[in-house]
């Protein structure tokens, strides 16, 4: 059984990974006795981290922690500065790769930020945008403003605004939307109509996924897959 860490800019989140089945846990639960490597894909600086990886080397655990590279497999990575990309984005593109291969795919995926990926069928990633998360637009913009406010109680949507919070919000949400759309329409052009599987991940995945394509999928632990089909590969090389 692996451990699996996912250090995201605002939370750390805990799952074990048993023959294909991975299960979200709390730090609290960890089977520590039934633990045979801990997996680390570590976007943010958090303290929390440091408890957990006492208790690996307490159990003489090893730990290893996930790393961007030119290639994995026959998966290519589109930066030339490979460093440069974000681990999380780097796991979402493994996953997907092993989940769909031989697929066109469109990732978005949407919790602090909001990041855009796109890997074509051949294994190569084409590289992405990143935009600021629903909540970072609202307070940015809140934040600088005088005026312009809004409030918890108003739920995201895509329509015009018909008071102060709705404008935001919406706003927000339609600017997420119509970048991952500009994705999915340049790869349909791109592909002359070849099938484009969607990919939605994050805090916000669903709610983009309502408004986008609900054909697409929702993975609540595609950076936890993307590690362990990291690992996987690690293995193998």
């Amino acid at each position: 059984m692996r451990l699996l860490i996912d250090v995201g800019n605002t939370a750390v989140k805990v799952a074990t990974e048993h023959q294909g089945q991975i299960s979200v846990i709390s730090e609290a639960t960890i089977p520590w006795q039934n633990i045979s490597e801990v997996l680390i894909a570590q976007v943010g600086k958090n303290d929390d981290l440091e408890p957990i990886l006492a208790h690996a080397k307490a159990h003489h655990l090893p730990y290893f922690f996930a790393n961007v590279t030119a290639t994995l497999g026959d998966l290519v990575c589109a930066y030339p500065e490979f460093k440069n990309l974000g681990i999380d984005r780097w796991l979402t593109v493994v996953a997907s790769h092993h989940l769909f291969p031989n697929r066109v795919c469109i990732i978005v995926d949407s919790g602090t930020a909001t990041k855009v990926d796109v890997l074509n069928g051949q294994g190569q990633h084409q590289g992405g945008w990143i935009l600021p998360g629903l909540d970072m637009m609202i307070d940015s913009l809140v934040s600088n403003t005088q005026k312009v406010f809004s409030d918890e109680d108003t739920k995201f949507d895509t329509a015009l605004g018909i008071n102060t919070p709705n404008a935001v919000k919406n706003a927000a949400l339609s600017a997420t939307v119509a970048l991952a759309q500009r994705a999915i329409n340049e790869m349909e052009e791109a592909t002359e109509g070849l099938p484009i599987q969607v990919i939605f991940a994050g805090g916000y995945g669903e709610l983009i996924q309502q408004h986008l394509d609900t054909s697409g999928i929702y993975f609540d632990d595609l950076v936890m897959q993307g590690l362990v089909f990291w690992r996987k590969c690690q293995q193998n090389a």
